[in-house]
């Protein structure tokens, strides 16, 4: 049985192309941004792409869709920015909750930073789900880690999934696999596209998972991969964190000098398929890439969602993962499956 969806916030298409791997079909997939639009449609010419504030989304024609899912704006509960919550124009939370109160959907799926976990928010979160449960939902929340997922960096995101009484019960949060491969081991052919005689090297050296992406701002600076203490863990890696790359390093790139990533290496570091294409300038579609929930993770908890809806317990195994990575990772390295045992940074 397919369950149609509603996704809000959709930037890149991180949690789109997640639900829809696990099933979901996307009668409306709405983003406020037009060269995220832009992606969306080049990607998926059959998405019902709108290009609108959520503010302004007339929501009648989606009622009663299964599952209302979105990525609201995180920077008021960000501990990058000042964590406003209520008091930052840009918190969503408000609006989605109206949307759902119209559309009345079978479920809903909010993921966030994992700073709106923290008991700073606890009373913005706690009446957020008290609403919740006045129009008939059961809400949950967990912080996932996108490493239990195979992807290859840390990356924690709050998720918040509500249903119905009749789906709570064979609802379980999934679990992930715990097979996760080294930065090395994910980028050494992307490394190696141009015949850099380091990439073998450099592969060896970049043997743990990365800190976690950051996309930066529409409004403060390009593409580079965050603040000094990351750039730091980034150099242990062996990437120049200082900016991102047009191209991959080439044969006449220093051995010994740190290369940095390319908008598709950083893609591959977030799951999204090598096929899938970003519009617009390099600062555009880093910030679509680094600002993504990772497909892998949102894949997983729409299967988990999905389960819920056909009354059926989950069976936790690496089963999820595998057709994820036949459905989306084709291109893909091999060593991908490979666990690894060092430490993350």
């Amino acid at each position: 049985m397919t369950f149609t969806s509603l996704e809000l916030c959709a930037g890149g298409g991180g949690q789109a192309i997640g639900l829809e791997t696990a099933g979901f079909e996307h009668v409306g997939v709405v983003e406020y941004e037009q060269q995220f639009c832009n992606t969306l449609r080049q990607n998926r010419p059959t998405w019902n792409v709108i290009h609108k504030d959520i503010r302004e989304l007339d929501a009648s024609s989606f009622d009663g869709v299964d599952l209302l899912a979105g990525g609201v704006p995180c920077p008021p509960f960000s501990i990058a920015g000042k964590q406003l919550g209520r008091n930052d124009e840009r918190d969503m939370f408000p609006t989605a909750l109206e949307i759902i109160r119209k559309i009345k959907p079978r479920a809903v799926m909010l993921e966030n930073v994992p700073g709106f976990a923290s008991s700073k928010f606890d009373k913005y979160r706690d009446d957020l789900l008290r609403k919740l449960h006045r129009m008939g939902y059961n809400p949950e929340w967990k912080v996932l880690q996108a490493s239990d997922f195979g992807v290859p960096q840390l990356r924690p995101r709050f998720i918040l999934v509500a249903l119905k009484s009749e789906d709570l019960s064979f609802f379980r949060w999934p679990l992930g696999d715990q097979i996760v491969p080294t930065v090395g081991e994910t980028l050494k052919d992307l490394m190696a596209a141009n015949n850099w005689p380091g990439a073998e090297a450099w592969a060896k050296q970049a043997n743990r998972i990365a800190p976690t992406v950051v996309g930066g701002s529409k409004l403060h600076g390009g593409p580079d991969l965050g603040p000094t203490r990351a750039k730091r863990q980034w150099a242990e890696l062996g990437v120049d964190g200082m900016g991102i790359a047009n191209a991959a390093p080439d044969a006449d790139f220093p051995t010994d000098k740190m290369p940095k990533l390319t908008v598709r290496m950083v893609a591959r570091l977030q799951s999204f398929p090598d096929s899938w294409e970003f519009s617009g300038g390099k600062t555009a579609q880093y910030r679509q890439v680094g600002n993504a929930f990772p497909p892998r993770v949102a894949a997983a908890v729409g299967t988990a969602i999905k389960q819920a809806f056909n009354h059926k317990l989950p069976r936790h195994s690496p089963e999820l993962v595998g057709k994820f990575e036949d459905r989306l990772c084709e291109e893909a390295p091999k060593q991908r499956t490979k666990r690894s045992k060092k430490k993350p940074v």
